[in-house]
């Protein structure tokens, strides 16, 4: 079997997934839950699929890491980081590193977050699946999830909940020609 590269990212409606201050206190529901449908999105089970979590320094340094304390963490940086035995600190060729854990040794890889990380997956065309939860709310400016230039991606939806006025729409690649 072989692993994945799963980008899993909060993302307003107009498609932010910070603030201008990297904050993201605004990851919420709207409080209504008449839409809420009977599947929900398991983050637990989602994580326990997981073994390397990838995220950028600031992502690393604004997230408790807690829920991750048992996955092998991969931090893009260019500054040097504490050790820890979970921890890697990826200076160059992010990409190249993680793309050898999926192909070789059939790893599952969660694309955390940030746009600059992420975006360098996605311009090389390596990203398995998308898991976006749309959050209620049009934050005007911020961090963008997509930059410009990626490659054209062709999706099929799997699956969607919706929780709490939060939509989450999970897909997975169609073909890669």
């Amino acid at each position: 079997m072989s692993g994945k590269i799963i980008m899993n990212l909060a993302m307003s409606l107009d498609g932010y997934i910070a603030d201008p201050n990297g904050g993201y206190d605004w990851i919420q529901g709207d409080g209504h839950k008449d839409l809420d449908t009977l599947a929900q999105m398991d983050f637990d089970h989602f994580l326990k699929g997981i073994d390397i979590i990838v995220m950028g320094r600031k992502a690393y340094e604004d997230t408790p890491m807690e829920p991750f304390k048992e996955k092998m963490i991969y931090v893009a940086t260019s500054k040097e980081i504490p050790y820890t035995p979970n921890l890697k600190a990826i200076h160059e060729n992010l990409v190249a590193e993680v793309v050898k854990q999926r192909d070789l040794y059939h790893k599952n890889i969660y694309l955390f977050g940030g746009g600059l990380s992420i975006d360098g997956f996605l311009k090389a065309d390596q990203v398995d699946e998308i898991i976006i939860g749309i959050v209620p709310i049009i934050l005007g400016k911020g961090r963008r999830l997509f930059l410009e230039d990626n490659p054209r991606f062709l999706l099929k939806l799997d699956k969607y909940s919706v929780t709490d006025g939060m939509m989450i729409l999970h897909y997975v690649r169609r073909n890669r020609n």
